[in-house]
Parts: structure tokens; C-alpha cells; sequence
């Protein structure tokens, strides 16, 4: 299984490929030192997880996952040393998974790439017949979602959330079991990773995504998909 971390400094790609190397022997960690070659081995080493820092030389790492996001559903955790929450939206919204702010402890970083590995890997499966609700489909055996008959491209972590919404159509789910189910129990206060995925899926696949008529809000309590 191959890692790929996109940073310019030496030191924190030695640190955690030794930290890495400890306690997951089986991993392969590669490495980038700027954007245009963190693409490039994106596109050619296939890694399951990027590592993606957002200060690179050549351009900010936001750039870099929105390219990424063009062509692969790759798992991206996102490394700064910016604690706001502006930042950790931008990211979300353009696709990451995970964010951790810098410097960050190597335990913890090792539990959040195996949380997300653990998510994309294990993507929930039914055996029942495909869910259909108005123009919108989801054929839950071999995880597509179509909408007007077009495959709708989702990154696992879109399609968790929706496969627990319409898993649940016309319940409503609080903000706290959504995320437990898709990021883990550990992320229940994280109510800004919910918004920004509910967000993104509104956009693929809603008409009018500041009207929704799939995904509605249950305001202060959670979200429910229309039955």
C-alpha cells in the first residue's frame, strides 16, 4: 500500500516514514516536494492515501487537491500550521478528507490516515434492490449512483454519507450520528466536515442546491433524504 506525502520539507517526510515505517510495515511511503510532482505521482503511482501539505512552493495545496479532485477520489489529508476554521472548510469543500494542523503529534496522524484508509476501504454494502427516489438512483451492489440515467462520479467519503441518508430515507439523522457513521466517533463535534459533504453532495446531485428536494435539513437536529 503506498502513502504519498506532498511536502517540501525533508525533515517531516523522514519523520513520519520512520514513524510510519514502525508501526505499519506494510505501507509504502513516496514522496513529493512541490504540486506539480505531487500530481504527477498521483496520476502514475495510484497511492491509497495522500498526505498533502498546503504551503508548497510552486502552488498552495489547495490548488493541488482541486486538480487531484479532477481525476482521482484518492483519500487527501490535508497538513497546515493554520488552526482556523476557514481553512479546513476550503479544504473540505474542494475534497479532503481529513485535515491536521501542524506540528502534530505522529500517533495522531498515524490514527487519522488509518481512520480514512478504513472508511475508503470498507465502504458499506447492501444486497438489496437499487434505491430509486424521483430522477436519482443508487444501486447499492456495485456502489453507483446514477442521476437521469449519468453516473454520478462520488469520493467514498460522498458516498458514505449518502448511502446512511438513503439507507434511512425519510428519518431524519442527527448531525452526530451521520458523523460517527461516516468519519467516526471521534469526529461528532466536527459539524463543519458534515455541512461541507452535505454541501458537495447537494451540488451533484440536486437541481437547484440552495433548494433541495433530496437532501433537507432538520434545522439544529440534522439531515434526512426524502422518502
Amino acid at each position: 500500500m503506498k502513502i504519498l506525502i506532498v511536502d517540501e520539507e525533508p525533515d517531516v517526510v523522514r519523520l513520519i516514514s520512520v514513524s510510519f515505517g514502525m508501526q505499519q510495515s506494510n505501507w509504502e511511503i513516496i514522496a513529493a516536494s512541490d504540486g506539480e510532482e505531487g500530481l504527477a505521482m498521483v496520476e502514475r503511482e495510484r497511492p491509497a492515501l495522500v498526505l498533502l501539505d498546503v504551503g508548497l512552493p510552486d502552488m498552495s495545496g489547495f490548488q493541488v487537491l482541486e486538480q487531484i479532485r479532477l481525476f482521482s477520489d484518492v483519500p487527501v489529508i490535508m497538513l497546515t500550521v493554520h488552526d482556523d476554521e476557514l481553512s479546513k472548510v476550503q479544504g473540505l469543500e474542494l475534497g479532503a478528507d481529513d485535515y491536521i494542523t501542524k506540528p502534530f503529534s505522529h500517533l495522531e496522524l498515524l490514527a487519522r490516515v488509518r481512520a480514512v484508509l478504513r472508511r475508503a476501504q470498507s465502504l458499506p454494502l447492501a444486497h438489496e434492490k437499487p434505491f430509486v427516489s424521483g430522477d436519482l438512483a443508487v444501486d447499492f451492489v456495485r456502489r453507483e449512483v446514477t442521476r437521469r440515467g449519468e453516473p454520478v462520479p462520488l469520493t467514498a467519503t460522498e458516498y458514505r454519507l449518502l448511502y446512511h441518508l438513503v439507507r434511512n430515507a425519510g428519518q431524519v439523522l442527527p448531525h452526530e450520528t451521520l458523523l460517527a457513521r461516516v468519519w467516526g466517533r471521534e469526529y461528532t463535534d466536527e459539524i463543519n466536515y458534515l455541512k461541507v459533504y452535505i454541501s458537495r453532495l447537494r451540488a451533484k446531485l440536486e437541481d437547484d442546491p440552495r433548494n433541495p428536494q433530496h437532501i433537507l435539513t432538520e434545522h439544529g437536529i440534522g439531515y434526512w433524504f426524502r422518502k
